[in-house]
């Protein structure tokens, strides 16, 4: 047998790549070395902005070069940086070296000792995390979640009075709409997509213990808190105080919950879509050429959200234990958060990849209005609870003395099919007003869906 060439071990980077690629412009090896390179060229132009160490300010061509080698990042860069890790064993500092070479080439030598000036890796390390994460979320993943949430507020609309049995416990139930079911959803992701735009992205500046030891030993009349705080800003980050050598992570603990409790919303929807295709109450739109079972030719298997299914589970997973992990560090420092960050684009990935089935799915489904017609027309039943509320209400009223309405309706209906002639006949028969009997009588299962239509509006 051949030996294979390299392969992808994870699916994300070969089978489903054309999915979920864009995440890897933040959430790759590659996204996390070229932020560390802003952050440090930043942090250059920030010291010799203050004029530290007798310093001048770059002139604006100069910042405009420096600049260029985040912008400019590409191939050849990442291959430097790997051939300067190798020597190096440890990804900063190749980083930092990488810089003064940059620094060189641009005339800029006398700068070379303020790159990564007072820094422990982690400063740079978790600005940079920050800045991938803050774009990853902001440019690739909530855009998608929001088309998605954007794909089920449309089918909502367009099917707001479309009248179908419920089953609560899977049996059925109190009608309701497509629309207000479809609604629910629409409102519960929308509410965990403003709280993910809420989210905070952290950073610390402040040394290998948290405690700006070596800022003040080398200039102790700098306000080294305030350059700080002026510093994480300047990223478009919020500062974080206190710390030890790392930032907390609390705030990503707190974001990977809130995008795991979006997934699982998401894996409820998927669920319920692929009970009601199970139900007939969806057709699935059959894709040209493609094949649903490998040996069954008549199926079409629902396979976009059974795939959304398993990738929202994964990605969950991974963010749960990233979420677990990452608020511990054992004293000033330990490296489990190393390990594991590097993960955070695996777990994104995951959930991309489902919000693409998702979506894909929802455009290849048609709503079976004669299965929720024949379903509904075959559950008279449910109208029991409506009848026995109106009896109470006219009991109430002293316009009826039926007692036990619940039980007389228990009665009649639990475990059994009845039909419209069987109601007619027993509202016939009723002790109530006339207008409430004529209220039951002109009811169906189709048109008993109460305000469903207009929660719909709420949207």
């Amino acid at each position: 047998m051949t030996t294979l060439p390299p392969q992808p071990l994870s699916p994300l980077d070969g089978r489903y790549r054309s999915a979920v690629g864009t995440l890897g412009e933040h959430l790759s090896e590659a996204g996390l070395n070229r932020a560390r390179v802003h952050v440090e060229v930043e942090w250059l132009i920030a010291q010799t902005d203050r004029g530290f160490f007798g310093t001048s300010p770059l002139s604006a061509d100069q910042k405009a070069a420096l600049r260029r080698v985040v912008t400019d990042f590409g191939q050849p860069d990442i291959d430097e940086l790997a051939s300067l890790e190798a020597t190096t064993r440890h990804d900063v500092k190749a980083v930092e070296y990488y810089v003064r070479r940059r620094l060189s080439d641009l005339g800029l030598d006398h700068l070379a000792e303020l790159t990564h000036f007072a820094c422990t890796s982690e400063d740079i390390n978790n600005l940079s995390y920050a800045v991938t994460v803050r774009d990853a979320v902001q440019q690739v993943w909530l855009p998608k979640y929001r088309a998605v949430i954007d794909t089920i507020a449309e089918l909502a609309r367009a099917h707001r009075d479309d009248a179908m049995l419920s089953r609560t416990h899977g049996q059925p139930a109190t009608p309701s709409t497509m629309g207000k079911e479809l609604a629910v959803f629409v409102y519960r992701l929308e509410r965990i997509a403003k709280q993910i735009e809420a989210s905070e992205y952290l950073g610390k500046f402040s040394g290998a213990t948290g405690t700006f030891s070596a800022h003040v030993v080398a200039a102790p009349d700098v306000s080294w808190p305030d350059v700080s705080r002026e510093f994480v800003e300047s990223l478009g980050l919020g500062w974080n105080p206190l710390t030890t050598q790392i930032e907390s992570h609390d705030w990503q603990a707190e974001l990977y919950g809130r995008i795991s409790h979006a997934n699982r919303v998401l894996h409820n929807l998927a669920t319920d879509i692929w009970t009601y295709i199970s139900l007939g109450i969806f057709r699935q739109t059959p894709v040209a050429g493609a094949t649903g079972s490998s040996t069954m030719p008549h199926k079409v298997n629902p396979i976009r959200f059974e795939n959304a299914e398993a990738n929202l589970e994964l990605s969950s997973a991974v963010l749960d234990s990233l979420a677990a992990t990452l608020v511990t560090s054992r004293l000033q420092r330990d490296l489990t958060d190393s390990s594991a960050q590097r993960n955070i684009g695996v777990g994104f990935g995951h959930s991309m990849l489902a919000l693409d089935n998702i979506q894909r799915g929802l455009g290849e489904i048609d709503l079976d209005l004669a299965v929720l017609a024949a379903d509904l027309d075959g559950n008279w039943e449910v109208l029991g609870e409506a009848i026995q509320t109106v009896i109470r209400a006219e009991v109430a009223a002293g316009r009826s003395n039926i007692a036990d309405p619940y039980a007389l309706l228990k009665e009649l209906t639990r475990g059994k099919r009845i039909g419209q002639a069987d109601l007619v006949e027993f509202v016939d028969g009723l002790e109530i007003g006339d207008d409430a009997k004529q209220r039951l009588l002109a009811l169906t299962p189709g048109t008993y869906t109460g305000i469903a239509s207009d929660l719909v509006d709420r949207l």
